[in-house]
């Protein structure tokens, strides 16, 4: 059974490294959207693109290693868990997130961006509550 400790070390690792990029990534979106210097835009994108990239292998194996330990504790377990549940879906809604970040990284490397700095401010601190509300799930496995 200590495998399965070792899975699930794994997976916290992954995602506390997938974390750290999608609470930056954001941050550097606010600073460009702010920007109007061509140089310092040329330099963001560069930033911006080589987190996104580095962070998203992180997002997967989160994902690898998350999908190992439910099949690991079994369909009984998961079918009872509604926690879980609720979890895969914010979970899934990361994933989401994630990906509209290639989308606004490319927005920003086209010139082509119309949201405000307030916008990503806002959009910065999504991942912020959804990991408080995953932990609370995780731990406290209210239902």
């Amino acid at each position: 059974m200590t495998w399965i400790l070792w899975v699930k070390a794994l997976h916290i690792a992954f995602m506390v490294a997938w974390f750290a990029g999608i609470f930056y990534l954001p941050r550097l979106f606010v600073y460009h959207a702010m920007n109007a210097k061509p140089a310092v835009d040329e330099q963001l994108c560069i930033m911006e693109r080589r987190l996104l990239y580095f962070v998203t292998p992180f997002a997967i194996l989160t994902l690898i290693f998350g999908v190992v330990l439910i099949f690991a504790y079994g369909s009984a377990w998961f079918a009872a868990s509604g926690w879980m549940h609720t979890k895969l879906v914010l979970v899934l809604l990361l994933f989401v997130y994630h990906g509209y970040c290639f989308k606004l990284l490319k927005d920003f490397k086209t010139g082509t961006n119309r949201r405000s700095h307030r916008f990503y401010r806002v959009f910065n601190e999504l991942p912020v509550l959804a990991l408080f509300a995953i932990i609370i799930l995780a731990v406290v496995k209210p239902y």
